[in-house]
């Protein structure tokens, strides 16, 4: 059982950020939670679902509810005294799921200006497993050097395309199996769906 750190940031597909931390909620201790402000609209035009509070506490009851869970701690994005923000703060990794141009640009270079990015730099300097799922097509010469850069420091790169070999019945299974293989990237196992044979 470990802990991870889950990160929503402002892009589509939040709806597999969403999936990821239902999944990983039946396997590890506990997940901590961050989601950048442009996040929370879009999770609520993408799903319907509105998590923002008035507090940081307000936002954790409102997701800690949705989930039925209380192994989600969430950190609001300008909380850069978080214990994830530090080295010393152990976990099994980090997902940003999804993940914009602009978080990934913040994290490639070390820029490390809200909670998002400064977790993130610190999953890389302590060699700990970051995944990111990067949401924007066509990708231009500028994200694809941000991802190869990343890649090169031991990130893994796991943009949510789909796979229709499996002949998807609907969106939620289109859903299971992006996550499925974004949390095969972190070695979390699952049920998601079924493996080639």
């Amino acid at each position: 059982m470990k802990s991870f750190i889950v990160a929503i940031s402002g892009a589509s597909g939040s709806i597999y950020g969403l999936r990821l931390v239902e999944e990983l909620l039946k396997s590890v201790e506990n997940i901590y939670l961050c989601i950048s402000g442009p996040a929370f609209s879009i999770i609520k035009i993408e799903t319907g679902v509105d998590w923002a509070g008035k507090s940081d506490a307000e936002t954790e009851k409102n997701i800690r509810q949705f989930y039925s869970s209380d192994k989600i701690k969430y950190f609001g994005e300008n909380n850069l005294a978080a214990p994830v923000s530090s080295g010393s703060f152990l976990t099994g990794g980090m997902f940003v799921v999804p993940c914009s141009m602009k978080t990934l640009s913040g994290i490639a270079n070390g820029y490390a200006n809200n909670l998002i990015e400064r977790a993130a730099d610190v999953v890389l300097k302590e060699g700990r497993k970051l995944i990111l799922a990067p949401r924007e097509m066509p990708f231009n010469s500028i994200h694809l050097e941000n991802m190869l850069k990343l890649s090169r420091m031991g990130a893994k790169i796991a943009p949510p395309v789909p796979a229709f070999y499996q002949r998807p019945k609907d969106i939620d299974e289109i859903v299971d199996f992006v996550t499925g293989k974004i949390l095969d990237s972190a070695g979390v196992m699952h049920n998601l769906f079924k493996r080639w044979e």
